[in-house]
């Protein structure tokens, strides 16, 4: 156990939860109260969650929270390791500079925002530390719920109807969730993923089938929310129209999927006679993923539409590598959820300055006269020049690091997490010099979405910035792009200290491949005794 205060770990949901409980009773008119009361809230949350990386770096396995004080696998149990404090540090790196940068002006565009933000964080972070699965359902649960009125936040004929959508299929989702969860507990008689780990290679053949089949129907609801084809045709439509603070937290959401099967496919299926359950869906599903993302960006002219089929790219390569079973490959992976979850954060916010100064009607007129080529014919006249005003060229530096994040070119951190993913996967991993055809497929795919990520936002960049007809300069914050500066920051952070990057996402695959260290850290937590149960008399 850590040194620190036990409490600590359940912290991250504590914080949240009475946070936006107690916003509900601040009115809306005092709106900078509720704005500091929730922007504390979440900057004490990226305190304690840095706190928490360094406790589970201290060991070989972080600690193990008994809610109810109740052994498991009967109490309620939270479960702090590197992954799961790797997953809680991104929640909140990502969170207050996104709420900062909602505070400019989307804060006041609907009621309640700010306590479904915190409900948000309190799903996410409970989903990311639970240790069974009857709790990651209503942690589930609680971050779906708050993502309905988020994804609706603003209003609009166009944000309602992609909301609709997506409320119906997060609660057909739910709905699979629950069947799942259902059967795994009629077959094994536990929800808890420690003893579960540790049944699952006893159980009769014939129960084991039905224990699979319910974790199939369980794997289908996290797909849904990961993004994986053909599940995914909801997600660009809500991600491109959603509130530019709301389309950035949620691409963190998407990562809620890919972290849930990365922990059962290691802890429930790495070993015994259901090894390799799922792997092959998971790659050459990821692999679909990853191609209809890439032609996805390639089609799309709208920036917010390029950004929502750059979270498929992102999702689809992380599925496939989780499908690969690859440990050098799999630490390449966590760097790069790291890096394409923020930088997309980023890049959505970005989008709404960068439109902010666009005509829509001068923005089509654009796109058609570079496809007929009439706007090649234009020759400017000797001597004319122009210069680029100051905010412009803070928003095409951003822009431009984005684009280079994005497609993983050098020298940043998107290079680097791809550089190690292919070549764990061709040289050094454990593919060895014979790759496999799935192992070639994915390299070939991820090479050429980082070409096709590079020549769209190539293209809508110069549109943006260079040739725009009758565009004018945005009126952007301090406080508007501070937060996009802080999230590109962290990446190029991550670029500079990537040998520690990579050497704790090392620590973080080692401990979830083995999933004895995980059975023997939870069901070896007894529960505390009482003072009473110190002081009583022996024999009384």
């Amino acid at each position: 156990m850590i040194a620190w205060p036990q409490h600590l770990i359940v912290l991250p949901i504590l914080i949240p939860l009475i946070a936006g409980a107690g916003l509900l009773f601040i009115p809306d008119r005092q709106r900078s109260v509720k704005a500091m009361v929730s922007l504390a809230a979440t900057i004490a949350l990226g305190a304690v969650s840095l706190l928490l990386m360094a406790a589970s770096g201290e060991s070989r396995f972080g600690a193990v929270y008994l809610v109810g004080n109740w052994a498991a696998p009967f109490g309620i149990v939270l479960v702090l390791d590197r992954l799961s404090a790797l997953m809680v540090v991104l929640t909140a790196l990502l969170a207050v500079p996104v709420l900062s940068f909602a505070l400019a002006r989307w804060h006041s565009a609907g009621a309640h925002f700010h306590s479904l933000y915190q409900f948000l964080l309190m799903g996410l972070n409970g989903a990311f530390l639970t240790g069974d699965l009857f709790n990651l359902f209503v942690f589930f649960e609680v971050m779906l719920a708050a993502s309905y009125g988020l994804i609706l936040h603003g209003s609009g004929p166009l944000r309602v109807k992609a909301g609709m959508h997506y409320i119906a299929i997060n609660l057909a989702a739910a709905l699979l969730f629950l069947i799942g969860v259902s059967l795994i507990y009629g077959t094994t008689g536990t929800l808890n993923m420690a003893d579960l780990a540790e049944r699952l290679p006893t159980i009769e053949p014939d129960r084991r089938l039905l224990m699979e089949a319910g974790a199939a129907v369980l794997g289908v609801a996290f797909l849904v929310k990961a993004g994986m084809w053909p599940l995914c045709f909801w997600l660009p439509s809500a991600y491109s129209v959603a509130a530019a603070p709301v389309a950035a937290i949620l691409t963190l959401m998407s990562k809620v999927g890919i972290y849930i099967i990365i922990r059962l496919t290691l802890l429930l299926f790495a070993e015994g006679p259901s090894a390799g359950f799922g792997s092959g869906v998971l790659l050459y599903g990821g692999l679909a993923t990853l191609a209809f993302g890439t032609i996805g960006v390639l089609a799309s002219q709208a920036l917010g539409r390029i950004g929502a089929y750059s979270v498929l790219v992102s999702s689809g390569t992380l599925l496939a590598i989780t499908g690969l079973h690859d440990e050098a490959a799999t630490s390449g992976a966590l760097l790069y959820l790291l890096s394409s979850t923020l930088t997309l954060g980023a890049f959505f916010m970005l989008v709404e300055l960068v439109e902010r100064g666009q005509d829509a009607g001068a923005s089509v007129l654009a796109v058609t006269m570079e496809l007929y080529g009439d706007a090649d014919n234009e020759v400017p006249e000797e001597g004319q020049g122009t210069t680029m005003p100051a905010t412009l060229a803070v928003l095409g530096i951003c822009f431009a690091s984005c684009a280079i994040l994005l497609s993983g070119l050098p020298p940043l951190s998107g290079f680097v997490a791809k550089f190690v993913m292919l070549s764990a996967l061709i040289g050094t991993g454990s593919v060895g010099s014979s790759p496999t055809g799935g192992a070639l497929i994915f390299v070939t795919l991820v090479i050429l979405g980082g070409l096709a990520t590079l020549i769209a936002l190539t293209r809508a960049g110069i549109r943006a910035f260079w040739s725009s007809i009758e565009g004018t300069v945005p009126r952007v914050l301090v406080m508007e792009i501070v937060p996009i500066m802080l999230l590109l920051t962290i990446t190029a952070t991550l670029t500079v200290k990537a040998g520690p990057a990579l050497a704790y996402a090392d620590a973080a695959v080692r401990s979830i491949v083995d999933p004895g260290i995980y059975i023997k850290a939870v069901q070896g937590v007894a529960p505390q005794k009482s003072r009473r149960d110190h002081t009583a008399a022996p024999g009384e």
